[in-house]
């Protein structure tokens, strides 16, 4: 059996999807704590966090982020792609006595996922194109004109001009808000499928998995309450 065969026969099973996912969503949950922390720097000052935006586009020759962007679009796509195909093998493996329960419960559910999916996926590519994609250094304010480098990106004024849109702010919010409430329930699968959940360890996964997502989202949306307050601004 060759590596292809291999790697096709561990995904059809559905232990193999769900490995995925778990391996996946670690990737995601780390990401999302070293992104906060970037972001947190922004009450530290402008040349704070302009230090650190320099920082990781310098990165390893300027190849780094690169590498960290990719190797996070492939993290998404897999616990995406492997969650939707989980589900899917999960619905066609049920008996067909519990079909009209189950279709009431999945529609339900799936109402949900879809919505918060796109809310989601709507925010993460408005995101990127507003701090990532296409800030240039044709746009106002782009560079850093108020520290010692003045040739570098701006990104604590790119950051404060944004949230000063209140429709910003709220769909931001309200971003985070879903993303978060996955978390909050997708913390304790991680620990589950790895096998780190036991009935003696369930209780305090639940709690940490609350914390970590209210940690999360506390912490990513002071920064556009605190620039609509004023006590963060240019």
């Amino acid at each position: 059996m060759n590596l292809l065969e291999s790697i096709k026969r561990f995904y059809a099973s559905s232990v193999g999807k769900k490995l995925l996912v778990a391996l996946s969503g670690v990737v995601l949950l780390l990401f999302l704590l070293g992104h906060l922390a970037g972001n947190l720097l922004i009450y530290m000052g402008r040349e704070a966090i302009n230090d650190y935006g320099e920082f990781l586009h310098h990165m390893l020759h300027g190849t780094g982020v690169w590498f960290a962007r990719l190797g996070l679009l492939a993290a998404v796509t897999i616990h995406v792609v492997a969650t939707i195909h989980l589900v899917q093998q999960n619905r066609a493996a049920r008996e067909n006595r519990y079909a009209y329960e189950t279709t009431v419960r999945a529609s339900k559910a799936s109402r949900t996922m879809i919505i918060s999916g796109i809310i989601i996926l709507s925010f993460v590519i408005f995101h990127l194109l507003q701090f990532t994609i296409l800030p240039g250094p044709g746009d106002q304010g782009y560079y850093d004109d108020q520290t010692s480098d003045h040739l570098r990106p701006d990104v604590f004024g790119m950051v404060v001009r944004a949230f000063q849109n209140i429709l910003v702010c709220l769909f931001y919010i309200v971003s985070m808000g879903f993303l978060c409430f996955h978390l909050s329930h997708g913390v304790a699968s991680v620990f589950q499928t790895l096998g780190l959940r036991s009935e003696k360890t369930a209780a305090p996964i639940e709690w940490f998995g609350r914390a970590y997502a209210a940690f999360i989202f506390l912490g990513n949306i002071s920064i556009p309450i605190a620039v609509q307050l004023g006590f963060v601004h240019l």
